[in-house]
């Protein structure tokens, strides 16, 4: 290992619980991690807990880092184990260090005790729910079958009561991604949330609970239903909440037009920077490769740096780009993509190559209706205007369109575009 293998910052999911987790989702893909450590009682040591604290920060070169916290389900520690990780950030912090810790959690656990300790100490919450009660109940239930939608809301109530930051972390599966305004606003109205991200369900159908097969399960979305679930929301959002609404997976588009894509792991050309830890200290390429062939080692007998750094993890992030098949390093979207996360890309092109996303077709309905709109944002942001201006933009073409519409004689290119007539386009019914 070099100096220049050494990145100067990396992620660490830390899983203080491990897979332990108090409700029973049905497309969670951790539970089955399980097995992995049979006889455990999925709770991080105190030496554990304070070798990842101080390596963590002793190895960063920048100015901030970031403690995140996952499982399973993280609550499931206690509080005070919480309180005692602030006091170990404390006391590892080099000078000038800045440090957020961010928490997912079901929210079912949380209180008002919780919710000041947030508060008091800078924490940003991400929030799993799946949108209104009958389609987050769906699988979203506790080991009891029992739906956990109320309990989430009141999570949701308490964190705002204390203002606490927060976002939704929503998985996209087969029962929700057929009502995408209705989640959607669901968040912005109901709920009064600012920041969402949609994660869409990838399950493989097999029994050992590894990426491993090409087949999914009935509870994974399809690809051309994601890809609709995103246009329908982003034709809301664009037209009326970019810079009031944060939704990650526009943001991250967004980046790819700026020239920038990675600001979200799933879209960079290449990874190997977020990893997971394991409860008892063993490293993990990444939180969807908790297996046995990418199992690093472990921070009490390894330093993390090494782990990070080492020849294994580098060529596990490089392949990221090194397999993508000739279908998609010609693909138009390449820059924006960067054929989205390697759990996904199990399925053959075209012609035949293994190594196309399985979400491919969705992503690329949406990333070519997307267009034109990420463009002229990307254009505002580039001459320090606000990407919302966006809106007035798409107004005005909206209404140029309907006297486009209302101007059309019969045998004109019908103004929508398709390139036919318009008394066989829009107008005629009976036309395509």
């Amino acid at each position: 290992m070099t100096t220049s293998d050494i990145p100067k910052a990396f992620h660490i999911m830390a899983k203080p619980t491990g897979s332990a987790c108090n409700l029973h989702c049905g497309y969670c893909f951790f539970l089955s991690k399980e097995k992995l450590y049979p006889g455990s009682d999925f709770r991080m040591p105190a030496q554990v807990h304070e070798a990842y604290i101080r390596q963590l920060l002793e190895f960063h070169r920048t100015p901030r880092v970031t403690v995140a916290w996952q499982g399973g389900e993280p609550t499931l520690m206690g509080l005070d184990f919480f309180r005692h990780s602030v006091e170990l950030q404390n006391k590892h912090r080099k000078p000038g260090t800045h440090i957020e810790n961010t928490f997912q959690t079901n929210g079912t656990l949380l209180n008002d005790e919780w919710c000041q300790f947030f508060r008091e100490n800078n924490f940003l919450i991400g929030l799993s729910m799946d949108g209104p009660g009958e389609l987050h109940d769906f699988y979203r239930k506790d080991k009891g079958g029992q739906g956990t939608f109320e309990r989430v809301v009141r999570a949701a109530r308490l964190l705002q009561k204390h203002r606490v930051e927060f976002n939704i972390l929503c998985a996209v599966n087969s029962r929700n991604v057929d009502h995408p305004l209705e989640v959607y606003r669901f968040f912005r109205d109901e709920l009064g949330v600012n920041y969402i991200q949609f994660i869409p369900i990838v399950e493989r159908a097999n029994e050992t609970g590894y990426q491993e097969g090409d087949t999914v399960t009935d509870r994974s979305v399809g690809a051309g239903p994601f890809g609709q679930f995103l246009i329908e929301i982003f034709d809301e959002w664009v037209r009326r909440d970019v810079g009031k609404t944060f939704v990650l997976n526009f943001d991250g588009a967004l980046a790819g037009w700026l020239g920038m894509a990675g600001t979200v792991c799933i879209f960079g050309p290449t990874c190997g920077l977020g990893l997971a830890l394991e409860h008892n200290g063993d490293l993990y390429s990444c939180d969807h490769f908790v297996e046995p062939n990418n199992y690093l080692g472990n921070i009490l007998k390894t330093p993390l740096i090494e782990l990070v750094a080492s020849a294994r993890q580098q060529k596990f992030g490089r392949d990221k780009r090194d397999t993508l098949p000739r279908y998609c390093r010609n693909c138009d979207f390449l820059a924006i993509c960067n054929g989205e996360c390697p759990k996904n890309r199990f399925h053959k092109t075209p012609d035949g190559e293994r190594g196309l996303n399985y979400l491919c077709a969705g992503y690329k309905a949406f990333f070519k209706h997307a267009d034109k709109p990420m463009r002229t944002m990307a254009g505002l942001i580039r001459t320090n205007r606000p990407a919302s201006e966006v809106m007035a933009a798409m107004a005005n073409d909206e209404e140029c369109l309907k006297t486009k519409f209302a101007n059309a004689g019969r045998n004109d290119l019908c103004p929508c575009g398709s390139g036919v007539k318009f008394k066989k386009c829009h107008g005629n019914p009976t036309g395509h």
